[in-house]
């Protein structure tokens, strides 16, 4: 036979044990539920905190911050020697600065709704087209676009925007030659094309001295189209 429940020898549950949870009102329960707060740990830098911190860079280079680096007004002395009867337009392709590519942008478009013949000098194409810049204007530090017309300075993008709006414009670039018709068929319309001498590579190898610089074309191994650009300065 069975024996007594009363009697059995297995291990019942101690009553009399006391336990540390304690609750007595339901806000409490809340207060248990809730989750442990974690200890608040400074942002350690990140690749986008170092981006950001070079798109900055960037940013202080090509906008004046400074009343020394704002962009100068039209000066007979900033002309450009051979460059009669054609529009110079210094300028960058690339996005990494957005105002600079905007304001370029917004010039490059201004100008081309003339219908003229433009002379485009992408400095990210080129870097010689910075030194030739600075060289022209005769300071280091530069702001982008720069716009010449019939070889004289005229200024960046507030100046030529300002003329548009008021007309000016218009007649500064009258009598200057129209532009062709249709793309040019060795470039595309890019103004730049590969190097015969080194096909693109921007090396040149010879028996006698190995692997050396080529002479004819930039670091990125172009040179500007014999076909659609002008001649350089």
């Amino acid at each position: 036979m069975w024996r007594p429940w009363a009697k059995s020898s297995g291990r019942t549950h101690n009553s009399t044990t006391t336990s540390n949870f304690s609750c007595s009102t339901f806000k409490d329960i809340q207060h248990l539920c809730a989750p442990d707060p974690t200890p608040h740990t400074p942002n350690k830098p990140s690749v986008f905190h170092r981006v950001r911190a070079a798109t900055s860079i960037l940013g202080s280079w090509t906008h004046p911050t400074h009343p020394d680096d704002a962009p100068e007004h039209s000066d007979p002395s900033n002309s450009i020697p051979g460059a009669d009867k054609r529009i110079v337009v210094y300028f960058t392709s690339l996005r990494v600065v957005r105002p600079t590519f905007e304001a370029c942008r917004s010039v490059r478009s201004i100008l081309r709704g003339f219908r003229l013949s433009i002379d485009e000098r992408d400095l990210s194409m080129d870097s010689g087209f910075l030194e030739e810049l600075q060289g022209i204007l005769g300071r280091r530090k530069l702001t982008l676009p720069r716009v010449f017309i019939d070889g004289r300075y005229i200024g960046g993008a507030d100046e030529i925007k300002h003329l548009h709006e008021t007309g000016e414009l218009k007649k500064l670039v009258e009598g200057l030659p129209p532009a062709a018709a249709g793309v040019c068929e060795v470039c595309g319309g890019y103004g730049f094309s590969l190097c015969g001498e080194c096909s693109g590579s921007h090396k040149c190898y010879s028996e006698k001295s190995g692997f050396r610089s080529c002479l004819a074309c930039n670091e990125n191994g172009l040179i500007r189209c014999p076909s659609c650009s002008s001649a350089p300065i």
